[in-house]
């Protein structure tokens, strides 16, 4: 058992209950005292020029009390009022403004604060910066490093401008995006954001200004260079917000440690180096361990810790083929890493709108690591000192908006360095945001606008400024999550460079609470604090992976280990380790009492409060299941309260609709009269589920408020539009959990709910919602389990006819043999309820069946598993849709340019298709009809078909896939089309004027779109970088022209990291027996023969197929030593790799394997698909034949909105 841990030195601990008031920008537990109250008629004097001089009174150290300095005669009498609603030390420029009205201040501790019994909250002037139209530039395609936060800022800020009067244009070939909509942005340019095409489109829409800050690191670098061009200047752009020079030394290492010299704050003992020999030379100098950093990168790419020069040089070899310039660093590891958001006006007002405190110690990119908000283990004068540190350093770099500052602090003493800051909107911002109910990006817009803090409304709490600085009267907890199991020779460890897809955000009302929610979010199948063995334990604690969290607990629930002991081997503050020692504890009661019936009130209320879950509680007890436990606490009167983030820490009132369940309260903080329609969100983002659902979500929302119906939204991804303050009536940040989701139901008394446009995840607990009596809005959970269980799926399909491939439900390993001798391999191993293909598998013999059953049942042991033919060299094509009733209402097919085999997720689709006859389309949609009807479908559906060519015969189509949801490529074919598929579907599952079905694939379109999947390969260090059944990419981006050639040519160069091949640089080819040799050839030929490029290969028997083929290539002996591996390609001037190589390498030593890993660590273009490598380097000759034709300083590719391309606007 853990003893209760006394020690508090945060002003914030997790006890609620106590009466608390206003220290700063945290809570003490030290009775409230009334001081000095000043009126609009009683005014008190104070010097102009000393606004921020308070003099402190040291009566009571734990009770600080500002006094007003006496007035001179010359000064200026200014009302209190002219404060606004908050002020602090740290807005010393702040301009006095008279406002009507009275309103009493009290002051204390470091602020002086606003009690607005009357608020007069100015209205917001006109713009002080004069612009009538704004570029604002998105991030693109997301990635590892820069996913979904860059939507939710974004579409912040266009919606600021827009209440502005600004006219927005908005860049960003991210089609998944709630920001790429007519309904926010005026004009919207799905292309590359790059120099060249951005250049064009200032040229065509002649801006006024242009907003860098919104894109994540894509909008900086490019913003930088279009300065550096000089194509701002000439174009009369200004840039809104934090100067082009300030980004400049934020990004450069060298620039921004000198720049932090001048004003005396610490930073890590560092050099920058652009060579590899200079960087070995600096670690000399400095000492080793070191850590080294990229300048102009995200995530933290290309960074790395060495502890001598063998490790430095591999690791600044990567590095430098990633970003011009590293920075050498000595390592801090072990340090505590805090984190700060400040906001900062042209006129110099600062706040610090929350700080952030990492579980995890320094040596773990902070996109990794654990956070929780507010700091829990920071004394009084620590959390102080780096708050006064940041806004020293936001107001000496001139930023302009929105700033993260990232700290390493010494835990055994105050000493502290700077490690780096973002004078941008982050994926921290976005967390902030979320976790303080503060709108950073609305906010941030604003200023770049030329207002100022005091003058603005925070939009969400309606009753105080941007001014105000937002308390916290809950703790919240973020944990990444990490989707590595699906990369074969991934390496697990995590250190300064990020390897997570997304992240969750929990909230509660005690760091226990809060962690285990946090833990549920980012796996449903984790009950909460829990154990996972580890055979070298040690090690699992000591050196960091995504999975350490676990071999913690097991320490701690199986092994016995002590506080200190695990403190030693991990570094994590012993306050953490106290915390979850509290959750040990409640384990060991709760396992000791058995049965359900032996645990008291007192346990069972103390579990839920420290957020145990009812599974959780019952897995724990004999014989006792998930619904017992759940009556059992309801019978003892154990229900949760909701409670509300009102930035406030409930001191005013406040009208946010940003709310959360907990058990550690005694009231709710709103009634439950509204009786809206629940929508449930997609959850954590991660490979298979990502911006495309939320899209779906909020289109969902979007159209029920257009109905008049009162919404509720349950999510609980901080990155995300649809945990936006202003999407929705009412907001869950929630679990999608079976008991949370029943309890907002019941407390709501909810009129029904939506589980289809989330994804998976909502599917997942339709069947046991809607046996519990929850009214599921549209198609039966009964049919999305026939669906969705692949047995009863291609029972039905038997019986209306719909051809499949032939399949058998898996009993035995014989069984699946006999099955696979009698159909012939290769043979596809498909689970049921599984997303993005999980533990799906192409088996090409009897051992990899073997191999494969057995991962296929630990995914989903309840469900039959269903062994199926797989077609080779068969065409695959996706129909989305929506019924109602079973009438089909609208559809779309989109064809993959890949074969079947590819994950649809990691598919180039290409819409309208241009290789299906209207036979075929006609048959297609014959299908899509009999598979409404049958499933009695009503809301969106999609279904994958593969369509095999036989010689003097029709196609032969087969489902191979059916899902009952939205899928994600929604966004897509709503876009392109011209028709949001989730507004009609919404229609159709409120049964409220459902529209009558309408052919859109019937109407020729002078225009094609293709969109291809960003894939982040240079993060997942050792991963092989090909494509399977199982999706690996992050995101997509897509992209118009007028034919495929176009689209695809533009669509390509959107993605990140890739580079056109330059004429005449190497190209290195790879293929294996099962490669499609005519593709092959063709590539090959037109490479050579027609582009002028020299070919090499891995292989010497590669190299003699192609001389068979007359075609010359080189055959390169790939070295094991990194370095010289390296140095060939140099040497050779590789500048693209087309590797089609159609099975996944077994070993690490495997040619094709060495080949696709290469280009990924050395920054050369990959492309690992024949079909595709056929069509690039089509769009490639196609190009270069325009070149000839096109005058100087044009660029080959088709400049035009969305809606030039489609004829309109469409929202």
């Amino acid at each position: 058992m853990y003893q209760s841990f006394i020690r508090s030195p945060s002003p914030i601990r997790n006890s609620m209950r106590i009466p608390m008031r206003r220290v700063g920008n945290l809570l003490s537990l030290v009775p409230k005292t009334t001081t000095t109250t000043a009126t609009a008629k009683n005014p008190i004097k104070i010097p102009r020029s000393n606004y921020h001089n308070f003099s402190k009174s040291t009566n009571n150290t734990n009770n600080r009390i500002f006094t007003i300095p006496k007035a001179k005669e010359s000064n200026h009498v200014y009302p209190l009022s002219t404060f606004n609603s908050y002020l602090n030390p740290s807005l010393r420029s702040l301009r006095p403004k008279k406002v009507n009205g009275r309103i009493s201040y009290h002051f204390y501790s470091t602020t002086a604060q606003a009690s607005p019994l009357d608020p007069q909250i100015p209205e917001i002037k006109a713009n002080k910066v004069n612009v009538d139209k704004v570029l604002v530039v998105g991030s693109g395609g997301l990635s590892i490093g820069q996913a979904g936060e860059f939507d939710y800022s974004g579409s912040q800020a266009i919606k600021a401008l827009r209440e502005s009067g600004v006219r927005t244009v908005l860049v960003n070939p991210n089609i998944a995006t709630i920001q790429t909509s007519h309904a926010l942005a005026d004009t919207v340019y799905f292309l590359p954001v790059t120099v060249e095409y951005l250049t064009h489109i200032i040229e065509r829409e002649r801006p006024d200004g242009i907003l860098l800050t919104f894109g994540g690191q894509t909008g900086l670098n490019v913003g930088i260079k279009l300065e550096q061009m000089g194509v701002l200047s000439r174009l009369g752009v200004k840039v809104l917000g934090t100067p082009i020079r300030t980004l400049e030394v934020s990004e450069d290492r060298d620039l921004f440690a000198r720049a932090l010299g001048e004003i005396d704050i610490p930073v890590a003992e560092s050099t920058a180096v652009s060579t590899i020999d200079d960087a070995l030379a600096a670690a000399e100098q400095i000492g080793y361990p070191i850590i080294v950093r990229s300048a102009f990168s995200l995530g933290g790419l290309g960074s790395g810790f060495a502890s001598n020069p063998e490790e430095l040089h591999s690791l600044a070899a990567k590095s430098l083929a990633l970003s011009p310039q590293i920075l050498v660093e000595k390592s801090m590891k072990g340090w505590k890493e805090v984190e700060y958001e400040v906001v900062r006006d042209a006129e110099n007002n600062c706040i610090t709108v929350c700080n952030m405190e990492n579980f995890d110690p320094l040596g773990i990119h902070t996109g990794d690591s654990i956070v929780v908000a507010p700091s829990q283990t920071l004394s009084d004068e620590e959390y102080h000192m780096l708050r006064t540190a940041a806004i020293k350093i936001i107001r000496h770099l001139g930023v302009v908006g929105e700033c993260n500052v990232q700290y390493a602090l010494n835990p055994e003493s105050l000493e502290f360095k700077v490690i780096e800051v973002n004078a941008r909107l982050s994926r921290s911002s976005a967390l902030a945001s979320k976790a303080t109910g503060y709108p950073l990006a609305f906010i941030a817009a604003k200023i770049a606008l030329g207002h100022t803090l005091p003058e603005l409304r925070n939009s969400v709490t309606k009753t105080t400024t941007a001014c105000f600085e937002p308390s916290l009267d809950y703790i919240v907890t973020k944990i990444p999550r990490w989707d590595l199991s699906k990369f074969q020779h991934v390496n697990r460890e995590i250190g300064s460079s990020m390897k997570s897809v997304g992240e969750v955000m929990a909230i509660g009302r005690t760091f226990e609470e809060s962690l285990q929610k946090a833990i549920r979010q980012v796996d449903p199948s984790f009950k909460g604090f829990q154990a996972l063995p580890f055979p070298d334990l040690d090690n699992a604690l000591s050196i960091p992976t995504d999975r350490r969290l676990f071999a913690i607990g097991q320490a701690m629930l199986e092994k016995n280990y002590t506080i200190d002991q695990v403190h030693d081997l991990t570094k994590v503050d012993k306050w953490f380790l106290h915390k979850l020692g509290n959750i040990a504890n409640i384990q060991h009661d709760i396992k000791h009492a058995g049965k359900l019936e032996n645990i008291s009130k007192s346990v069972l209320q103390d579990a839920k409060k420290k957020g145990f879950s009812d599974a959780q509680i019952a897995g724990f007890l004999q014989d006792t299941t998930e619904d017992q436990v759940r009556q059992a606490r309801k019978g003892y009167g154990i229900t949760p309260f909701v409670k509300r983030i009102d930035t406030l820490a409930a001191e005013f009132p406040a009208q946010t609709n940003y709310l959360y369940a907990t058990y550690n309260a005694s009231t709710n903080d709103v009634e439950f009269d509204e009786h809206g329609t629940m929508v449930l969100g997609s959850g954590v983002y991660r490979i298979g589920s990502s911006v495309e659902f939320d899209w779906c979500g909020v289109s969902a929302i979007q159209s029920l408020r257009k109905m008049g119906k009162k919404t509720i939204m349950v999510n609980y991804n901080p990155e995300t539009v649809s945990t936006d303050f202003d999407e929705c009536d009412r907001l869950y940040f929630e679990e999608l959990s079976y008991e949370r989701v029943m309890d907002i139901y019941e407390a709501e008394k909810a009129r029904g709910v939506v589980v289809s446009v989330g994804g998976q995840l909502p599917q997942n607990i339709a069947l046991r919602l809607h046996q519990n009596k929850v009214n599921v809005l549209g198609t039966s959970p009964v049919m999305i389990d026939n669906a969705e269980d692949r047995f009863k799926f291609s029972q039905i399909l038997d019986k209306i006819g719909v051809d499949q491939p032939e399949w058998k439900e898996l009993s035995s390993s014989e069984e699946a043999e006999k099955f696979a001798d009698s159909v012939g391999y290769p043979v596809l191993v498909r689970p049921s309820y599984v997303l993005s293909g999980a533990a799906m598998n192409v088996c090409h013999d009897h051992e990899a069946l073997h191999r494969n059953l057995s991962e296929a049942t630990l995914v989903s042991p309840l469900h039959p598993v269903v062994i199926t033919k797989f077609i080779s060299s068969a065409a695959e094509i996706d129909i989305d849709a929506v019924a109602h009733k079973g009438k089909l209402l609208v559809h779309a097919v989109s064809e993959h340019v890949e074969n079947a085999g590819v994950h649809s997720g990691d598919a180039t689709l290409i819409l309208p298709p241009q290789d299906i006859d209207d036979q075929t389309m006609s048959r297609l949609k014959e299908i899509a009809v009999k598979v409404a009807k049958a499933f009695e479908i009503t809301g969106p559906f999609n279904m994958q078909i593969i369509k095999k060519d036989v010689p003097g015969e029709d196609p032969e189509l087969k489902v191979i896939e059916c899902n009952l949801r939205a899928s994600r490529s929604f966004p897509f074919v709503s876009k392109v089309l011209g028709k949001n598929f989730i507004e009609v579907a919404t229609h159709a599952l409120c049964d409220y004027q459902v529209p009558e079905p309408v052919d859109l694939m019937a109407v020729k379109k002078d225009y094609q779109a293709v969109k291809v999947p960003q894939f982040s390969w240079t993060r997942l260090q050792g991963a092989d970088p090909f494509l399977g059944v199982e999706m690996a990419s992050t995101g997509e981006v897509a992209c118009f022209g007028k034919d495929k050639y176009e689209a695809y040519w533009s669509a390509i160069q959107s993605t990140q990291n890739f580079r056109v091949p330059k004429p005449g640089s190497g190209i290195l080819l790879g293929k294996d027996q099962y490669t499609k040799e005519e593709d092959f050839y063709a590539v090959a030929n037109t490479l050579s023969k027609d582009l002028g490029h020299p070919l090499f290969t891995t292989s010497q028997d590669v190299t003699d197929d192609l001389a068979k083929h007359n075609i010359k290539a080189l055959t390169l002996i790939l070295p094991e030593n990194k370095r010289a591996l390296q140095q060939t390609f140099q040497n050779n001037h590789i500048d693209f790799v087309f590797n089609l190589a159609s099975l996944r390498a077994s070993n690490v030593n495997d040619g094709n394997y060495i080949a696709r890993r290469s280009a990924v660590d050395f920054g050369i273009p990959l492309v690992n698909d024949s079909k595709c490598a056929k069509l690039f380097v089509e769009s490639i000759k196609r190009k270069r034949q325009e070149l000839g034709s096109l005058s100087a300083g044009e660029y080959p590719g088709e400049v035009k909105s969305w809606s030039e391309f489609i004829g309109g606007r469409f929202c």
